[in-house]
């Protein structure tokens, strides 16, 4: 299920509306599901709640994080209030980022 912030963020992503990227939402990498991912661009985006900044959360953050760089991604992390109080900031943050990660343009 996705949390109140990420159906906000998707609603900006779904259907190619940044940059015409298609984002997939809830998708897994090997044992982890990522918030949101683009194939084309390598790109993961998270929003995390405040089970991400206890101890267990923060540690399994860590290892997920890790793991995930193996795969040479791209990973942008939001969390739960930039999405609900600064939306405009966050989309424009994605789209530094995935104009950056476009190599083809």
């Amino acid at each position: 299920n996705m949390t109140k912030s990420e159906v906000i963020l998707w609603s900006k992503l779904k259907g190619r509306k940044i940059g015409g990227y298609k984002f997939r939402r809830q998708h897994g990498i090997g044992n982890y599901i990522v918030d949101v991912y683009c194939l084309e661009l390598d790109l993961i985006i998270e929003v995390d709640g405040e089970s991400h900044y206890t101890f267990a959360g923060k540690s399994h953050d860590q290892k997920r994080t890790n793991f995930l760089k193996n795969f040479d991604l791209t990973i942008i992390r939001f969390t739960n209030d930039q999405v609900t109080t600064n939306l405009g900031g966050v989309i424009t943050k994605i789209k530094k980022v995935t104009a950056t990660l476009d190599t083809d343009h």
